[in-house]
């Protein structure tokens, strides 16, 4: 089997367990950020004034990979930009839009996210690390994708994908999006991503300080992940039970 036909295969099975990712950078996370709480006098910034802006900064990373999300998915048609596993789906190209600076938003939305939490460890060797993986990671990914687009759209994905950058945007290439952006769809797929993310920086603080028999720093980080959670529930009932998030087309 020839080297392309094996990174092929290779990003199709990753493809279908991209979830896993996130779980193993979060494991691994927790534990380097509880070493920060167990052990502040190695970790400059732990226990000063500027531990919570720095924190902070850590949560804007990770909402900041959230809104790209967001932005790429509510201005996609139907079939699209999906959080599908068993294969890979297309029925249409995105040029415009935040596609139009980059031909991998959503994967660099998902680096921001992730980005943002390894952060939070202090540990420059841990986030070193982090990077790294997620590049061999979704390098393999990336990479299946685009010979499932090239198969599919010949010469007019290939003309894109010369002018438009893999990962890293080159904003003076932006087209307006081509669909009107859809808060229906934006909530519909990205509701999960939200209360995640939510949930990851409220138990990293929660645990952190019940290992020094402290009270959580962030009470409001809580409060507002315990409001999304029960929205999160209303959205799944109304997206199971009912059309009042259906949209044609999208």
């Amino acid at each position: 089997m020839g080297l392309k036909s094996q990174m092929e295969k290779q990003g199709i099975w990753l493809f279908r367990f991209r979830g896993i990712l996130p779980l193993i950078v979060l494991g691994f996370g927790l534990y380097e950020y509880l070493q920060t709480e167990l052990h502040p006098e190695l970790y400059p910034l732990e226990e000063t004034s500027y531990e919570i802006y720095f924190e902070l900064f850590c949560l804007a990373i990770s909402l900041l990979g959230l809104i790209v999300r967001i932005l790429t998915v509510g201005h996609t048609p139907a079939n699209t930009s999906g959080r599908n596993v068993k294969e890979q789906v297309a029925d249409q190209l995105n040029t415009t839009g935040l596609y139009s600076i980059v031909r991998n938003p959503l994967y660099l939305g998902n680096f921001l996210i992730w980005f943002g939490i390894s952060l939070l460890t202090m540990n420059i060797w841990f986030i070193v690390a982090f990077a790294f993986v997620y590049w061999l990671y979704y390098e393999r990914i990336i990479f299946a994708e685009e010979q499932y687009l090239t198969r599919k759209f010949g010469k007019v994905y290939e003309d894109w994908a010369d002018e438009t950058p893999c990962v890293v945007p080159r904003f003076h290439g932006y087209k307006k999006a081509k669909y009107s952006f859809s808060w229906k769809k934006a909530v519909k797929k990205e509701k999960n991503g939200l209360l995640a993310l939510l949930l990851v920086f409220s138990l990293f603080d929660i645990f952190g300080e019940v290992i020094v028999n402290e009270p959580p720093k962030y009470m409001a980080i809580a409060i507002i992940t315990a409001i999304t959670m029960i929205a999160y529930f209303i959205i799944k009932y109304f997206k199971r039970h009912t059309t009042l998030l259906e949209e044609f087309g999208r």
